[in-house]
C-alpha cells in the first residue's frame, strides 16, 4: 500500500496484513540500500560508505626502491651489494634461498655461484630457462662466513620477499632447503620429513626440496630432488 494514500486513513482501518506488507517493504528497502552501501543518517540523507583501500600491491621497481641502501638489520655492514631477486616478473615458478653467498654478494644477483650452477640445470632439466623463471631469497645480504641467517634478520627482510611473491604470484614457491621453508611457512618442520609434500601460502603451492648446495655435498639427494620438481612439473602444467 501507499505510504502516502495511507496518511489520509484513519489508524483503526489499517489491518494487520497491510501492517506486515509495509514492514516488509520498509525491510527489502532497507536491504536494497545497504547492499549498495547507503547508510540512513538520524537526518534522513544518506552517505556513502567510503570504501575500504585494497592493499596497494607494489611493483618490482617499487619494493627496490623501497629497500633503498638498507641499513635495517647487522647484515648490511658486511656487505658488498644487496641481492634483490632476478627472473621473469610474471614466472609461474618461483625459487626461494636462504640467502646470498660469497658469489652472490660480489655479483649482486642470486644463485650464481657453484649451487646456481646447478639449479641452472635443475631448471633446464625440467624444461625452462633461468629467465623463465624467479629466484630469490629470504635474506637479501650476504651472512658472515655464509651462516643461516638469524630470525631477527629475517624479519627485516622477509616482508620485502612477501611483496614480490604478492607482485609476481606465481602458482609454485619452491622453497629450497629448510631456512626458505621454515621462515617463508613460519614451521619448525625439518626439510627431511617435508620434502616432495605440498604445503599453501596465501593460496600458492609451496614444495620444500634440498638446496643445491646440499646437493653438491651429498649426490645421491639428486634424485628425490627431482622427484621433487617432477611434482612441481605436473602443476603447472595444469595451470
Amino acid at each position: 500500500m501507499d505510504c502516502f494514500a495511507l496518511r489520509a486513513r484513519n489508524d483503526n482501518e489499517i489491518t494487520m496484513s497491510e501492517l506486515e506488507k509495509i514492514v516488509q517493504d520498509l525491510k527489502q528497502t532497507l536491504q536494497y540500500h545497504q547492499q549498495r552501501g547507503i547508510e540512513f543518517l538520524p537526518k534522513g540523507r544518506p552517505s556513502m560508505k567510503p570504501e575500504k583501500d585494497a592493499k596497494k600491491i607494489k611493483t618490482l621497481e617499487e619494493i627496490r626502491a623501497e629497500i633503498g641502501d638498507c641499513t635495517r638489520c647487522r647484515l648490511c655492514k658486511g656487505r658488498t651489494h644487496i641481492v634483490f631477486g632476478v627472473g621473469n616478473p610474471n614466472a609461474k615458478l618461483m625459487f626461494v634461498g636462504e640467502g646470498p653467498g660469497r658469489d652472490e654478494d660480489m655479483q649482486g644477483e642470486p644463485f650464481v655461484g657453484r649451487a646456481g650452477q646447478l639449479l641452472n640445470k635443475i631448471i633446464e632439466a625440467m624444461g625452462m630457462k633461468r629467465s623463465d623463471v624467479f629466484i630469490n631469497n629470504i635474506v637479501m645480504c650476504r651472512p658472515p662466513e655464509n651462516r643461516a641467517p638469524q630470525p631477527d634478520e629475517a624479519e627485516k627482510c622477509i616482508p620485502f620477499l612477501h611483496q614480490r611473491i604478492a607482485f609476481i604470484k606465481p602458482k609454485v614457491i619452491v622453497c629450497l632447503g629448510s631456512v626458505a621453508f621454515q621462515f617463508l611457512l613460519k614451521t619448525e618442520k625439518k626439510i627431511s620429513q617435508s620434502r616432495g609434500e605440498w604445503f599453501d601460502y596465501e593460496g600458492i603451492k609451496v614444495m620444500p626440496t634440498y638446496h643445491p648446495a646440499f646437493l653438491l655435498r651429498n649426490p645421491d639427494a639428486k634424485k628425490p630432488v627431482w622427484e621433487d620438481m617432477k611434482k612441481v612439473m605436473e602443476v603447472l602444467k595444469s595451470v
